[in-house]
């Protein structure tokens, strides 16, 4: 049974996908003005005209919902897909050589991990300054230490295996070994580290942008907008409950894809 055929997965993708659809799609659809405000009709609730209400500055919410959409699952993709490519190969070398280089680089890995993860996002946007990029690379610094860690754990796993020795023996060059031996076994320990990240980094992106320090105006994402309707949560309560429900919605989602995965390969 492939974890595609569990309803749980199935239910996550097809939820992932359609938001991954309405966020590509935004632009064709009949949606208002995500910027266009109108401060006559500031708070209003859930009509005809906004299906989930208007925020602070009149702005259709459904509108900034979807096309908020866009913004946080790419800061969430770009900050796996980054944090991947430089833990996993440097997780891979120093796992595949040893020596003084896997003790410098487990040395900086444990020196990582004994900061708070969020703390050090902050710190780092306080040097580097806000924005999308920034909040890509802060995010992205925070989790090359996962993925270094179970890219070494399983190379060294796999490191005296009788085909890596066969491999050295008939004079193979080394990076003959890890694109054809090493880089294909190690790959599905990562692809389940990179789903249970995503969940993770788009927690911490809402988290960012939530503190002022991520996505800024004009642009929006989920944590931005949680930020904005916590000013006025005694006026209009709703606006909370939008992006809070998108971000624990898709956090689940991808948790239920990465616990599935990681099932499956222990199975």
């Amino acid at each position: 049974m492939t974890i595609l055929r569990r309803p749980s997965v199935a239910i996550s993708l097809t939820v992932l996908g359609l938001l991954a659809l309405a966020a590509i799609l935004a632009p064709v659809l009949p949606l208002a003005d995500p910027l266009r405000g109108d401060l006559m009709r500031s708070l209003e609730g859930p009509s005809a005209q906004h299906l989930l209400g208007t925020d602070t500055l009149g702005r259709d919410v459904l509108s900034r919902m979807i096309y908020a959409t866009r913004v946080s699952l790419v800061v969430a993709a770009g900050a796996v897909l980054v944090a991947l490519l430089i833990g996993a190969v440097l997780g891979m070398l120093a796992g595949y050589f040893g020596g003084k280089f896997d003790s410098l680089i487990s040395f900086i890995t444990d020196a990582y991990l004994a900061f708070p993860p969020i703390l050090l996002a902050i710190a780092i946007l306080g040097a580097m300054g806000r924005g999308t990029v920034n909040t890509v690379g802060a995010i992205a610094f925070i989790f090359v230490p996962r993925f270094i860690r179970v890219a070494r754990g399983a190379v060294v796993a796999r490191r005296g295996e009788v085909y890596i020795d066969a491999a050295h023996v008939i004079g193979a060059s080394t990076p003959w070994i890890i694109r054809k031996h090493v880089v294909p076994n190690i790959a599905a320990p990562i692809i389940v580290q990179a789903a249970l990240a995503a969940g993770f980094a788009m927690l911490a992106e809402a988290s960012l942008s939530f503190l002022g320090l991520g996505v800024q105006a004009p642009a929006a994402s989920w944590g931005s907008m949680l930020g904005d309707a916590s000013q006025q949560i005694y006026r209009q309560p709703l606006l909370m409950i939008w992006p809070g429900l998108a971000i624990a919605v898709c956090v689940f989602c991808f948790n239920l894809i990465g616990e599935a995965m990681r099932d499956a390969m222990r199975a």
